[in-house]
């Protein structure tokens, strides 16, 4: 199963790098290959000053080894070792009407001390960040990913955009890093579903972000706008970065697992702004994207 899930993570990887790059027109990934400390390694792309990514990455990971104390700790399990591979994204466009997003797709094993595999799951999700709220692409993300989701059970998009919505979350400002997505994590096998059927459900997710993301950026690419605007995707961007290093278990895994440190914080967009007790004016489209992101939305009904 890990061999499979591998492959696709690779082939996805090859398949998003490739339709970014045709849209943009200019830009090209940098590819780097890192070993890990301790076992495994990863493929990371990095694309940047673009027509219209400022900045993204894509990056695959396969790694394993002994699990750190300080995560064994974390994850409350007296497991020996790991073995993990995924797939994650970040992509930030230049133009402030074209949204951030983000994606991640993964399957984690633990071993105890025969080598014996204890405990097995799947995780993934993507969700969206936009600096100026258009409903119409909203509704189109989150439809993308229901529509995928509901093939495995009508039960499991409801059940993952909350999750996504309390996850992407700054709590010490009472609002969402975006207007959310779908968020899963530790789906294991049970009596209901197998690990195969698991890993079905994180192959046609993953196979969901390009048409999630890239209609919206066909649409918004061309939208004028000025330093106004520029000013208002730095601060939100610096929401972004907060979520990131505060809140994020990715980020913290990767971290404690001895990851390579800039394929783990490529995430982090390229200019960020901290302004003191920065407000939005009352009734403008700033005000209106806060207003959003302090209440989680049904984006569909």
């Amino acid at each position: 199963m890990k061999e499979e899930f591998t492959e696709f993570i690779r082939s996805l990887q090859d398949e998003i790098c490739k339709a970014l790059e045709e849209i943009d027109g200019k830009a090209r990934f940098v590819e780097d290959h890192w070993e890990r400390p301790g076992g495994g390694g990863g493929r990371s792309r990095v694309i940047s000053n673009g027509n219209i990514f400022e900045k993204g990455g894509v990056s695959t990971s396969l790694v394993h080894g002994k699990m750190p104390e300080a995560l064994k700790k974390n994850m409350k399990t007296d497991g020996e070792s790991f073995f993990a591979c995924g797939i994650s994204l970040v992509i930030h466009p230049e133009n402030p009407f074209v949204p951030t997003t983000h994606a991640n797709y993964r399957y984690f094993e633990m071993y105890n001390n025969k080598d014996e595999r204890i405990d097995h799951w799947f995780g993934g999700g993507a969700d969206l960040t936009p600096y100026y709220l258009f409903e119409e692409d909203a509704v189109h993300f989150h439809q993308t990913q229901k529509t995928a989701a509901d093939r495995h059970g009508e039960d499991l998009y409801p059940k993952f955009k909350k999750q996504c919505d309390d996850y992407f979350r700054n709590h010490h400002r009472n609002e969402g890093r975006g207007i959310g997505g779908t968020f899963f994590d530790y789906l294991r096998p049970d009596r209901n579903r197998s690990a195969r059927d698991w890993m079905g459900f994180d192959i046609d997710m993953g196979k969901a972000f390009l048409p999630s993301f890239l209609p919206i950026v066909e649409k918004r690419v061309n939208t004028p706008w000025g330093e106004e605007n520029r000013y208002w995707q730095e601060i939100r961007r610096g929401r972004y970065v907060e979520f990131n290093l505060v809140h994020d278990r990715g980020t913290l895994f990767g971290l404690k697992t001895n990851g390579r440190t800039e394929s783990i914080l490529m995430s982090l967009p390229p200019r960020v702004r901290w302004d003191y007790n920065h407000q939005p004016k009352p009734g403008t489209e700033e005000e209106k994207l806060i207003k959003v992101l302090q209440k989680p939305k049904d984006w569909i009904t």
